[in-house]
This record gives C-alpha cells, structure tokens and sequence, in this order.
C-alpha cells in the first residue's frame, strides 16, 4: 500500500483553518491533522472540510490531533500557532509569547514527526523560524518561513490595482524580513515579461513598495479584530504544494542564512528552490547597492529580536 501524504496544523485559527480548507480542496495529500487546544472547534471545522472536500471528490480528509502525540509522521508541519497580531501591536511585541509557544510546538513535532518540513507562520516570522530551527535541531532546509510568497502576492495585487490591467501576469519580487522592513525588489518586477518601470512611474512604484511593507498592517486596521488569513493561508497552501510535489519551484522564503548575501546566523527571506527535500537551494541573485543596503537593515531588525531572544537566555539548553 503506497503511503499517503499527511500534512500537519498546528493552530486551527482563521489563518490555520484555512490553509487546511484550501490544502483539502487541491486534494494533494491523504491526510490533513488539525492540532488547536480549542479542540471541539477543531473538530467541528475538520468535519465541514471533510464534507467540502468530498463534494468536490478531493481523496484528502481532515482530522484532529487532540494532542500532539496524535500527530505523527507528518511529512509537512505548518505552524500557526500563538497569540495573534492585535491592532497597535508590533510584531516585535510578540516576541516572547509566541517563542515560548514555538518552543513547545517544536518539542512535540520533533518527537513525534522527526523527518517533517516545518513550514513557520506564527509571527514575528523571522524570529519565531530561527527559534523553530534552533529547538528542533532539524537541517536548515526542512525549517522555512512564510513571508515572501505572501509579501510578493500583495505587491503583485497593489500593481494591478495600480495598472487597472495585467492580473495573473504579474510577477513581483520581495526579499528580507516579513513587516516594515521588507526588501520590495521593483527591479525584480514584470507585468507580462515587462519591467515594472516600463509601464509606472517611479513615484507609483514607490508608493506600491510602501504600500507593500504595510500590507498587514493595512488589513488590521480594516477587520479591527484581527489579521489577515485568506492570503497567509493560500500562500502556505502554495508551499506546501511545491514540498509534497516536489515541484523544484523557486519561491521567495525565509531561511536560516549561512554566508549567503554576506550574512552569517540569522533568518531572512530569499529565493529558495523547493522540493521534496524542503528548502534545497538557495538562490542568490545580483542586488544593487541601494538593494544591499535595505537586505542589511532588514537582517539587522531580526538579529535585534534574535539578540533579545539571547539577552533573555532563551535558547540555553536547547539543542
């Protein structure tokens, strides 16, 4: 008997619920395992996808772990969980809950599902993958954050909101860490094959690249009671899709950096090639100075949270 694909997640919250309701609709693993200390919910909602996934005679079912011993041999485990981004909040204001609520999430998947890609989400994202590697003791490929897909798909939905045309066409790029200190790369850009600069101005380039490293915060201030999940979700759903096909696609993600753009153990976001094996290139392309120096700035802010992390004597004993 051929074994099945079981993706694993952690966190059944709107972002969490609906990763797994869009993974359910794609049908591409066996087994989706819903893991949330709200465990009545969980069920109630892994029960609705299991009905959806059925109308559209997708082979996936949805389950839930009551706890994490449940959750085992996962080949992909996304982790969502921890306390959410409320408004006036920084990311940065997270820090603390949400490593504290990464270290004991990492515990149980490292016991119970040792050969599985973590996919973070929990914020602040660049942080909270660093302290997933670290507790994990896992390769750097099989740890890697969800920031850019999304970073790129919301600077993508600014410039055709901008053009009025292109939709589905438009490739952008984003690199660094996931927030205010983002690396929007315009250069990198194109509608159709056709550089960005092309076809906007300068000044409306730079009002999308603002707009971009404000995406999030933008959504926030809109729901008012919590963060964005229809986009999180789907651009999880995108990575977990290239890992479980092993697709070989480059994808912007955030990844523990060992010499790669001049910087030594921190986390930040870049092309990676994925596949089966997780993060199994890293890709450096050519930035110019200007480029280089936001990269710098934007490694410099998680290695401020890293430096936190240390200061409060986070990681001894760990792995």
């Amino acid at each position: 008997m051929v074994k099945g694909k079981r993706v694993g997640i952690v966190g059944a919250g709107n972002v969490g619920s609906t990763i797994a309701y869009s993974l359910a609709m794609l049908g591409s693993c066996h087994e989706i395992i819903l893991r949330d200390n709200k465990i009545e919910i969980a069920k109630g909602k892994a029960l609705d996808m299991s009905q959806a996934a059925a109308a559209v005679r997708s082979h996936s079912t949805v389950i839930v772990a009551e706890t994490m011993a449940d959750m085992t041999d996962c080949d992909v485990v996304v982790i969502t969980a921890g306390s959410p981004r409320l408004p006036g909040m920084s990311r940065d204001d997270l820090l603390m809950i949400n490593a504290n609520v990464t270290r004991e999430v990492i515990e149980g998947v490292a016991k119970y599902s040792p050969n599985a890609i973590v996919i973070m989400v929990s914020n602040p994202l660049d942080a909270m993958t660093y302290v997933a590697l670290r507790e994990s003791g896992f390769d750097r490929s099989r740890v890697i954050g969800m920031a850019g897909v999304l970073d790129s798909a919301r600077m993508a939905a600014f410039i055709q909101e901008k053009l009025g045309y292109g939709g589905g066409q438009i490739r952008a790029s984003v690199m660094g860490g996931h927030g205010d200190d983002m690396v929007p790369l315009p250069r990198y850009s194109t509608v159709a094959g056709v550089p960005l600069s092309d076809v906007l101005t300068q000044d409306e380039i730079d009002e999308i690249v603002q707009r971009t490293r404000k995406g999030g915060a933008e959504i926030v201030a809109l729901l008012q009671t919590g963060s964005a999940y229809y986009a999180p979700a789907k651009a999880t759903a995108i990575m977990v899709e290239a890992i479980l096909k092993d697709t070989k696609q480059i994808h912007p993600c955030a990844v523990y950096l060992e010499g790669e753009y001049g910087f030594h153990d921190v986390v930040s976001g870049v092309p990676v090639m994925l596949g089966a094996n997780g993060a199994e290139k890293i890709i450096e392309v050519t930035l110019n100075e200007t480029e280089k120096a936001m990269f710098a700035a934007s490694c410099a802010s998680v290695q401020g949270l890293i430096d936190t992390l240390n200061t409060n004597k986070f990681f001894e004993g760990a792995k």
